[in-house]
Parts: C-alpha cells; structure tokens; sequence
C-alpha cells in the first residue's frame, strides 16, 4: 500500500499538469481573496479574521479535486492496468485507500502555501490578542474534511469510467450537491417546497456541518458527517471496482 502510496504522488508531481492544477488554485485564491475587489477580499473586510478565505474555498476546491482524482482510477482501466494491480498481494481496499490518501495529500500540498494568509491577516490585526486562532484553526480542520470528503466522491466518480473527463464531470456535479451555501441540497432544502422535510435535506448537504466547524467549536455530529461522507463513496468505490474483477 506504502509503494503504491508513493507511486501516486510521483506520478502527479512528475507532470506539469500536476503542478499546473495547484499553482491555478493558488493563483485563482490569491486573486480572490488579496487583488479582486470582491465580498471575499481578505484587506477590505471590517475585521481581521480568514472567514472570507473559508467560504470561498470550497468552490474552488469543486473544482481542483476533481481534476485531481480524475485520473485515480480512471486512467488505470483506460491503459489496462487495473489488472495488473489486481494481481498483486494487497486488497482491492488498499489499492483504494493508497490512491484516496495520495489524493488527500496533493489537496494538502495545495492548501499548505495559504498559512501565509493566516499569518498575513495576524500581522495585520490592530489589536492580536483579539485574533480568534481558534477558529481559524478549527476552519482549516472543517476545510480539510470537507476536501477529503471531495477525494472520496472524485475517486469514486473515476472508478465509473475509463474516461478521465466523464469522471471529472461526474466528480463536479457529486460535488456541487454536496457543496456548502449554494450546492445542489443546500439549495434544495432552502426552497421550503418540502416542510419539515426541508431541515432534513439541508443537513445532508455539507452546509450545516461546514459552518458549525467554522465557529470555533469541534462538534463530533460534525465530524462523524465528514468521516460517513468518505466510508460512503469509498466503499461505493470499493464496490465498483469489485464488480470489474467478475
């Protein structure tokens, strides 16, 4: 799983196009949040605080993730290889999990360079011990989560096809469903069509779970959302590539 762990990286970061998909996402964060005269301009807000970066971050990871995991799985069955790996000694899970890790550890690499921001807007602060760490801390947890949870659906959308930009499509609209404040459920559950059955959409959708974490306070209902999205769409993928061995 280690080797296979390693493999993926390699194999990210020996492309351009690896590199091409982080420097666009720090770029785009960059211009959003320090140059564009936007809501999310991190100099024009009224308080020294990251929560501008928070909120955007999600859209832009709908769609870095995708282009991430697209080829995870995909790119495997389209070359053939996907047989090789089922020759060797290690579980149909572990190939999973080393591909979902690998995946996890580019959206770190992606996000790590965006501390800057958090020291930046510290510095900036007129008065630093009013500065909330905390819940800059526990956003950069919740925002992490969120992105894992990305992985997983991406990775499940690449075991459904051989084609790298059918499972990046998939993955975008998985994705949005999930995705905070203007996904597919949040908006759902926001049209009062359903009731009380309005509430229990919502919460499905990431939105409620996203900005509960955002507050400064480690729910574990929070968290156990996070952690049942990725098991969900990583055993939904498990399931799919089980199916391809028969």
């Amino acid at each position: 799983m280690r080797a296979l762990y390693f493999k993926e990286i390699r194999s990210f970061l020996s492309s351009v196009i690896g590199y091409v998909f982080i420097l666009i996402y720090l770029i785009a964060s960059g211009i959003m949040h320090w140059v564009a005269s936007t809501d999310a301009n991190l100099l024009e807000g009224t308080e020294a605080d990251l929560i501008p970066f928070f909120n955007s971050s999600p859209i832009i990871f709908l769609i870095l993730i995708p282009a991430i995991t697209m080829r995870s799985i995909a790119e495997e069955r389209r070359t053939g290889t996907m047989e090789l790996l089922f020759t060797r000694p290690i579980s149909d899970l572990k190939i999973l999990l080393a591909k979902y890790f690998a995946s996890v550890t580019l959206m770190l690499i992606a996000l790590l360079p965006t501390i800057v921001y958090y020291i930046s807007m510290y510095d900036l602060s007129l008065d630093a011990t009013s500065f909330d760490h905390g819940a800059t801390v526990t956003s950069y947890i919740g925002l992490v989560l969120l992105g894992s949870a990305f992985v997983a659906i991406g990775i499940f959308t690449s075991s459904l096809t051989s084609s790298q930009i059918v499972a990046f499509i998939l993955a975008l609209f998985f994705c949005w469903l999930f995705l905070p404040e203007i996904g597919g459920l949040a908006l759902l559950g926001s049209y009062n069509l359903m009731g009380s059955f309005d509430s229990v959409v919502q919460y499905f959708g990431m939105t409620y779970h996203y900005d509960g974490i955002q507050k400064g306070v480690i729910d574990t209902k929070n968290i156990v959302y996070f952690l049942s999205v990725i098991v969900l769409f990583i055993y939904a993928a498990l399931t799919v590539i089980k199916s391809l061995k028969k």
